[in-house]
């Protein structure tokens, strides 16, 4: 991995001692230019882990969990933190949780601390949530909260109006990019995947969130929201390329 190319994408400067400030800094900036985004399974493009690098770092383009995290887990560690991959499985309507390695986490260990590191899970932390137990962690994208869940998983709620809501479920064990491997086809090819069912492309703001669909663009700023419905999928790939700077190719 050319880090310093991966740099330069997510626009750091600076050094690279090992310690928590830089760890926050390079999820926020990933977070502010990087977006979550499923654009290839609706393009009929088939997605593979290792060719994360080379869509993020030298496309401009951003992925979902299993490329941002992957590619993120590759860049922390070769600048030398202590990071391992981790399985998550995701919170669904039916108050239950997917499968296993339903989503791809990072584990970072900084000065005897350990510490989730996400930077694939759309509206989530904009820094690292301390792996401590029944303790409000205030972020400036919302309140979290780690508990345990079921013995041998922890849970990571997210306060929405007042309640913390799951987000998923996760343990520590570490995993390495193959084991992923079954779901990473799953979510690009069976229609119970909320990865087939619509297309999007989200990226964090300093103080909001742009988000398009392939119905509507969404623009969150504080408290204000600004939404446009398309009439014509011509709004669709302007909208991307004025927000997103991405340009699909025509199928």
């Amino acid at each position: 991995m050319d880090y310093s190319a991966y740099l330069k994408r997510i626009n750091y400067e600076g050094d690279l001692n090992i310690s928590l400030d830089l760890l926050k800094k390079l999820q926020y900036l990933h977070l502010l230019h990087v977006p979550f985004e499923n654009l290839d399974i609706h393009q009929g493009v088939e997605i593979k882990m290792e060719n994360a690098f080379s869509k993020i770092v030298e496309r401009g383009r951003g992925g979902f969990c299993y490329e941002l995290n992957g590619a993120f887990f590759g860049l922390l560690k070769d600048i030398g933190f202590q990071v391992r991959l981790i399985s998550g499985r995701v919170a669904n309507k039916d108050q239950g949780f997917g499968q296993e390695f339903d989503h791809m986490a990072i584990l970072a260990e900084v000065d005897g601390d350990r510490y989730l590191v996400d930077v694939g899970f759309g509206d989530f932390s904009a820094e690292p949530l301390k792996i401590t137990l029944d303790t409000l962690q205030q972020d400036r994208y919302g309140d979290f909260q780690i508990e345990k869940f079921d013995g041998r998983y922890l849970i990571v709620k997210k306060r929405v109006d007042d309640v913390f809501v799951p987000e998923y479920i996760f343990t520590e064990i570490p995993r390495i990019s193959d084991d992923f491997k079954e779901m990473v086809i799953y979510h690009q090819r069976s229609e119970k995947s909320s990865f087939t069912k619509k297309k999007i492309c989200s990226i964090a703001t300093e103080n909001g969130r742009i988000t398009i669909t392939g119905e509507r663009l969404k623009i969150r700023e504080g408290k204000k929201l600004m939404e446009k419905e398309f009439k014509e999928e011509s709004e669709f790939h302007h909208d991307l390329r004025k927000y997103f700077n991405i340009q699909l190719s025509a199928r």
